[in-house]
């Protein structure tokens, strides 16, 4: 294991040294995240449960042999090494945000440090993005989302924007194509899934956060290269950003990976209620996490993140933001922002992507923009 770098930088009273710590190192975006920053010459730090998981990683991501790495078993854990060793920027990958970010984060805060993930369920990006003026005061930046998630729809809305008054109403649909590694679907994915079948769905009306059906108005999306899919509502960050963003007092999300069919919507709410009680919570999630998943190719050949934005007065705008594979997209984003903040430029506060780095962060990452008047 190699020394900590002596290169600081201060930020009041604090010190902060040049790594780029990376928690989950050894999963795909981890994994994707690491071999792109060291790239880029960043001083890179995996860290995770397993010295030989993380060295076969960092090795396979091109770090010099005996680099350094973090063991540690928890978020806690994770924690208490942030503040002795004091890196620039964390990059959490490790999921679980909504309990993973507060401990992190906080952690990073007591030095000024910086912090990067990729949540897209309600509860850990509107908990990160309250953190906001304590970030501010720490002098740290907080960037939640950083991905096709959130992303992907947010940009659209803030290009839609741009210059014009508050919109009436905005709906933003996320439609991810991914292939898939061969492997286990993981704890992490696991606990995103039960979270989001507990949750149910969520809309803004009149400015208010309201409850809606997990599932609900589903619809068939065309996309400007001819394909299709069917996406519904869902509670997500992509919803939260999109309020935040637009300021529209009527805002609704749907995603591809919502449940559409008949008999799934009828089970759904018997199903909440089984998965909210803890035991069976954590069963559920150690079960599925346990189930083998095979390598497959992506669906379809592009992402897209769209957006629907209407004035009061009549007008409506449409967009879209075409990328490629989703998961490549969020290493990609996750690793510019990481860059961007290990160089020090982005403001103190919490941030959804686009509101820290504006609506080009996904052209610069390897979106495309495809917008409509109508």
């Amino acid at each position: 294991m190699t020394q900590t770098s002596e290169t600081s930088r201060t930020t009041g009273e604090r010190r902060t040294t040049d790594e780029v710590w990376i928690v989950g190192a050894t999963g795909r975006i981890g994994r994707g995240v690491t071999t792109r920053l060291a790239a880029r010459g960043l001083t890179v730090v995996p860290v995770g449960r397993s010295r030989d998981r993380l060295a076969a990683a960092g090795a396979q991501a091109g770090l010099p042999g005996r680099s350094k790495v973090v063991v540690a078993d928890s978020a806690e854990r994770i924690a208490e090494e942030i503040v002795r060793q004091r890196p620039r920027v964390v990059v959490n990958t490790m999921g679980a945000f909504s309990a993973t970010a507060p401990v992190i984060t906080r952690a990073c805060m007591t030095n000024g440090g910086h912090y990067v993930d990729q949540a897209n369920d309600m509860v850990a990006v509107e908990g990160l993005l309250a953190l906001h003026d304590e970030a501010a005061r720490a002098g740290s930046t907080l960037v939640t989302g950083a991905g096709f998630g959130t992303l992907a729809t947010e940009a659209v809305v803030a290009k839609l924007c741009l210059k014009q008054p508050t919109p009436h109403r905005v709906r933003v649909d996320a439609v991810a194509s991914v292939a898939v590694e061969a492997g286990v679907l993981g704890a992490a994915l696991a606990a995103s899934i039960v979270d989001a079948l507990t949750a149910g769905g969520r809309r803004y009306e009149n400015g208010r956060l309201v409850a809606s059906r997990l599932g609900a108005d589903p619809q068939r999306l065309t996309f400007p290269d001819g394909e299709s899919a069917v996406s519904a509502g869902v509670a997500s960050g992509e919803l939260v950003a999109a309020h935040a963003v637009s300021g529209a007092p009527f805002v609704a999300a749907t995603s591809a990976l919502a449940p559409t069919s008949a008999l799934m919507r009828a089970l759904l709410p018997l199903l909440a209620r089984l998965l909210s009680v803890p035991a069976m919570r954590r069963l559920a999630v150690d079960l599925l996490g346990r189930v083998p998943v095979k390598a497959t190719a992506r669906p379809r050949e592009h992402s897209w993140g769209h957006a629907v934005v209407e004035w009061a007065d009549g007008t409506r705008h449409e967009g879209w933001l075409r990328t490629g594979d989703g998961m490549d997209f969020t290493a990609d984003v996750t690793a510019d922002v990481t860059e961007r903040l290990a160089r020090g430029v982005a403001s103190p506060g919490a941030w959804t992507p686009a509101a820290a780095f504006g609506p080009e962060l996904a052209t610069t990452t390897g979106g495309t923009f495809i917008l409509q008047s109508t």
